[in-house]
């Protein structure tokens, strides 16, 4: 029971993969109009007005504290219509709006703009805009005067919006499916050699919509994925092309049951080459130079603008009577709006944001090829101590053989491809701490603070990248016992090398999880282990009282592991009894069954076999205490398993429940035996 399994990422809106609300340039929004009053503006004969008022809602929906009393008035229902207005300007910016509703409000809200119907303007918007808006309907001088491409623009909202609405609601994957907006599109991925963004918005799309989605794969022709597979080979190398590739890398991993059999292992292969350069790049160093490049790009920039005004000073002073106020208009509007002068694209920070989101991308996809399936959220409960029961009364445990799952496999074509692309040596690479260098300039810098959770995110992706890599692949593949002891020496550097054990509980979780898996290869190939039984406890101490329920589970599994190799070493008694004590406690005080569970299924590793272990149980009254906790745990069960635990979870509860009934008589006949 409980042992650690290959997990699976499900892509989630609104964390750091997921699409961002789009944010005005201007820090300070428009005053806090009523809602009543914006959403009255939506009915104004004047576009400008409409697009005033749209804006305004854009601006305001970024704040989660105003979105309720937008949603009392409507604002769906309101802000839909404008999707499909006359004014190409209102199309924007009311798909605007709507996607930082979706984006800020949640699976909810989501929920409720579906059942609203939002879908079909959004659909009859992007088809519109897929065939091509038309522009020409506009006078000669309105068509000179656009300063951009209203088609793209409006469409990158739209698919934006469809991508939220489509990650959180069924409904709008069906929709999604029978409308046939995959076409629709498809037409705007082609447009990645002139308008990645926009690019980039499609295949974060394209990938939410072909997870777990068999209805739309027919609709993946040999032409579509002709399209998808140009795309993926484009050869230009900025950071934001890598995230393309790697973000349609990944829907035609989604697609693979569409691809011929022959065909299969070059696709595979070429997926994890993207995969591959992504990793490859130091994300540290990219922080640090681009974020010199932004500064030397200000400086010019600046001084371009403090150039040009001098020129305007120079041709203002010509005139005697009202030069002086002209250069003081001058210096006043300069000082004043340099800022606004300056570009404001920020490019570079969004080249960095765009590799550690193509990198994150990456290891979650690469976990997501080790999965043989599809578990469900907790992985914890849908692994049965069933077939192990009977190893309590049969004494078998020796050589490991008890503690471990069968090992999974990864097929033919991804375990080649993973080891011809260097997978394995790039995940670990990725698994060390931040450059200081480069978190550095992000503390100190409130444009690129947020990259400082970016790179840790990547970090712990990585982590649980290595977990999944442990599990499926066999030693020899991982580089042999050095390697592993490297391994082991390796995270223990990243638990133990602050004064003060990890509080991050994405970390936390991430290197238990590799931790465990590492322990559980090593214990099954009866490799020594690195860290020292004092260690493991400090961190099992220090962790067992996370909110984290996985970290818990985590932990005392890891004990168990640690456990059960020590009580084949001779003069370990003490150190069991240790171990033992710990888990006890853990199973009888811990709030959540499941955590009690893992705590007694820890125990029986630890205690199932070896003289030491016999030796242990028998100065800390193991026996006795799980017989006085048998009814309690039993009762437990009953009373808190309907209701609050999941079938999975009370069918494995069931079995430890079981094993610990065999475990009890178990002991009782060794100390028959024994006198």
């Amino acid at each position: 029971m409980g042992k650690s399994r290959v997990r699976r990422f499900r892509r989630v809106p609104f964390s750091p993969t997921g699409p961002e609300p789009r944010c005005e340039e201007e820090e300070d929004g428009p005053e806090e109009e009523p809602a009543a009053e914006l959403l009255q503006k939506l009915q104004h004969p004047s576009a400008e007005v409409r697009e005033y008022a749209c804006a305004s809602i854009s601006r305001l929906l970024q704040q989660q504290h105003v979105i309720p009393a937008f949603l009392q008035r409507d604002v769906v229902r309101c802000l839909g219509p404008m999707l499909l207005d006359r004014s190409l300007a209102v199309r924007e910016t009311a798909a605007g709006a709507l996607r930082n509703l979706s984006a800020c409000g949640g699976f909810e809200v989501c929920d409720d703009m579906v059942t609203q119907d939002i879908m079909t303007p959004l659909v009859a918007l992007l088809k519109e805009c897929s065939s091509g808006l038309d522009v020409n309907q506009l006078s000669p001088k309105k068509r000179k005067e656009m300063s951009k491409n209203y088609i793209e623009d409006i469409a990158n909202e739209a698919i934006n919006l469809l991508w939220n609405v489509c990650e959180c609601n069924s409904t709008a994957v069906y929709i999604f499916n029978k409308e046939g907006c995959l076409e629709a599109v498809l037409h705007y991925i082609k447009k990645y050699s002139t308008n990645v963004d926009l690019a980039i918005s499609v295949a974060n799309c394209l990938q939410a919509v072909t997870e777990d989605n068999p209805d739309l794969l027919p609709s993946f022709s040999a032409s579509v994925q002709q399209v998808l597979e140009t795309v993926m080979l484009c050869p230009e190398s900025t950071m934001k092309h890598i995230l393309l590739r790697t973000l349609i890398a990944g829907t035609i991993w989604n697609i693979k049951e569409t691809i011929p059999p022959g065909s299969l292992g070059n696709m595979v292969n070429a997926i994890l080459k993207i995969f591959s350069e992504s990793l490859a790049i130091d994300a540290g160093e990219t922080v640090i130079r681009m974020n010199e490049a932004e500064k030397n790009r200000l400086k010019s920039a600046e001084a371009e603008t403090e150039e040009n005004l001098i020129d305007v000073t120079d041709n203002c002073a010509i005139s005697e009577d009202d030069g002086m106020e002209e250069v003081s208009k001058g210096k006043g509007s300069g000082e004043q709006d340099l800022s606004d002068l300056l570009p404001s694209d920020k490019w570079e920070l969004k080249e960095v944001t765009a590799l550690l989101m193509a990198q994150q991308t990456a290891l979650e996809i690469i976990v997501n090829m080790c999965c043989s399936e599809d578990p469900s959220d907790d992985e914890w409960e849908e692994l049965s101590s069933s077939d192990e029961s009977d190893l309590f009364m049969e004494n078998s445990y020796s050589e490991g053989s008890g503690l471990l799952m069968s090992p999974l496999c990864l097929s033919a074509e991804v375990h080649s491809a993973f080891l011809n692309n260097l997978i394995p040596k790039k995940i670990l690479e990725k698994t060390a701490f931040p450059n200081s260098v480069a978190l550095d300039i992000c503390m100190h810098n409130p444009s690129w603070k947020p990259l400082i959770k970016k790179l840790n995110t990547v970090q712990c992706r990585a982590l649980t990248c290595l977990h999944s890599i442990l599990l499926v692949s066999d030693v020899d593949c991982l580089g042999g016992a050095s390697a592993l002891q490297s391994l082991a020496h390796h995270l223990s550097q990243l638990i133990f090398s602050k004064k003060e054990l990890p509080e991050d509980m994405e970390f936390l979780e991430a290197i238990t999880s590799a931790l465990r898996a590492l322990l559980q290869t090593m214990a099954s190939k009866n490799i020594s282990q690195c860290m020292t039984p004092e260690q493991l406890l400090a961190l099992c101490e220090a962790s067992i009282h996370s909110s984290n329920a996985s970290v818990r589970v985590n932990v005392v599994s890891i004990l168990g592991i640690s456990g059960s190799v020590l009580a084949k070493v001779q003069d370990t008694a003490e150190t069991l009894k240790m171990i033992g004590k710990f888990l006890l406690e853990v199973a009888m005080k811990e709030s959540s069954l499941v955590v009690a569970g893992e705590a007694l299924d820890a125990l029986f590793d630890v205690f199932a076999d070896g003289k030491e272990a016999e030796k242990a149980a028998v100065q800390m009254k193991l026996l006795p205490a799980l017989k006085e906790f048998q009814p309690v745990f039993k009762m437990r069960i009953r009373k808190e398993g309907k209701g609050q635990y999941s079938t999975d979870q009370l069918c494995v509860l069931d079995n430890v429940k079981m094993n610990l009934r065999r475990f009890i008589a178990y002991q009782e006949t060794l100390g028959k035996n024994s006198t």
